[in-house]
């Protein structure tokens, strides 16, 4: 069989690629090895789809530490504003929520899927799936795609490659465009977990005394080994029985892995449990309240200010009977209080492995890939979109916009090489 346009992967990008192409008029296949198409989106989101961020372009670029900065020019051609006019012109009502996050009106990621399916069958896409690629022979003008049911083999004219990162495997990211990749001369770059669960070998992770705890609307920072900081997000985070979880320290997660892929053997990162308030008055406002109520127990003066279960591990961690009396505690003891509130600090030492990610980090150097069309330098009629570029933001719909506009850059562009 010929194709103008052989895309080679069904997920965000990849759909997004074929209709794309489609929609220029060129003959186009989409091959997915699973039984579905758009396995990632109907799970993203909780299975409501945060289908992109509505923030201003350049906050979206800024929410995409993972050279981000590359999506500037794609962005110039279809941007995060794009997609939301894209997909309420497909008849899906879209929803603002909190950071700016989009979602479904109906709360249902089927929804979005169901509107792209629908655009992949009204442009006539050719449709595989259950079909796995065996190999990729490059050409100079023509290429191969050689299946693995039976070597069958595809004669294309350009190739998008949107086969995902190695992050969440059961949607069929299982790192199969990487070797595609080394073949056409690309270089992929270390991949490593990012949005990640951390790991801790902390004795309050080890007893489980905090296990199943969340903290609301705290503030996580990480620290190199100057003690310096890199990182920090106010958000909540929860606390696992192998270290801490939660959006704060997804956020937080790719930073960590980094310092310790760069030789540490842990890293150092600190809650302030009260972002809000500063310490100093903090501090005051303890001192008065004691100077008020002496007889008071210390827990119940403290009461409220954050999690009982949080509360009482502070106490232990000072060695402070919580029925003790306020009148009976020290200046210094309020001081090192206010200060495990503030800043505590413990060891991270790891995180879940790429498998459990949300977000690969690492993938095809975006050196070597056009920014405006999202085609190989080195190969002709070869692009790349999606996440099996080197290209990773924070979970927020962040990840999907990208995937989303590089995968409308390289479908058109895939399409117009080919009819050229």
């Amino acid at each position: 069989m010929t194709y103008q346009v052989t895309v080679i992967g069904g997920g965000p990008s990849g759909l997004m690629a074929a209709i794309a192409a489609a929609e220029q008029g060129a003959s186009t296949l989409l091959i997915e090895k699973g039984n579905k198409l758009g396995k990632k989106l109907a799970i993203s989101g909780g299975g409501r789809c945060n289908v992109t961020n509505r923030l201003p372009k350049e906050e979206v670029i800024k929410h995409i530490p993972g050279n981000g900065k590359f999506l500037y020019s794609p962005f110039s051609i279809f941007d995060n504003y794009d997609i939301i006019e894209y997909f309420e012109g497909l008849g899906v009502a879209l929803k603002e929520e909190d950071h700016g996050r989009m979602f479904p009106v109906s709360n249902k990621a089927m929804d979005v899927v169901n509107a792209l399916l629908n655009e992949l069958r009204k442009y006539e896409v050719t449709i595989r799936k259950k079909t796995a690629v065996q190999a990729i022979d490059y050409g100079d003008s023509n290429h191969r795609v050689i299946l693995e049911n039976g070597g069958e083999k595809i004669e294309t004219k350009s190739i998008v490659i949107a086969a995902g990162g190695k992050a969440v495997p059961h949607t069929g990211s299982t790192g199969d465009a990487f070797p595609w990749a080394k073949k056409a001369g690309h270089t992929v770059t270390d991949l490593y977990p990012t949005e990640v669960p951390i790991l801790s070998n902390e004795s309050f992770i080890r007893s489980k005394t905090l296990q199943g705890l969340s903290l609301r609307n705290v503030e996580l920072s990480v620290y190199d080994a100057n003690r310096k900081k890199v990182i920090s997000h106010q958000m909540d985070m929860l606390f696992t029985h192998f270290g801490i979880s939660g959006p704060a320290t997804l956020r937080c997660s790719q930073f960590i892995v980094k310092l310790l892929r760069s030789g540490l053997e842990k890293v150092q990162v600190s809650i302030d449990a009260i972002p809000e308030e500063g310490k100093e008055k903090l501090l005051n406002e303890i001192l008065l309240k004691i100077q008020e109520n002496p007889k008071r127990s210390v827990k119940n003066l403290l009461k409220g200010i954050v999690p009982e279960r949080y509360l009482d591990f502070i106490l232990n961690k000072n060695n402070l009977e919580p029925q003790l009396n306020t009148g009976n505690i020290s200046r210094e003891m309020v001081i090192s209080i206010v200060n495990d509130l503030k800043d505590f600090r413990f060891d991270v030492h790891g995180s879940l492995p790429l498998e459990k990610a949300f977000v690969t980090g690492g993938g095809v150097s975006i050196k070597e890939i056009v920014p405006s069309t999202m085609q190989s330098k080195l190969m002709n009629g070869l692009y790349f979109c999606g996440e099996v570029l080197d290209i990773h933001g924070y979970t927020g719909g962040y990840n999907i916009t990208a995937a989303l506009v590089t995968g409308r850059v390289a479908g058109m562009h895939a399409a117009w090489e080919s009819l050229g």
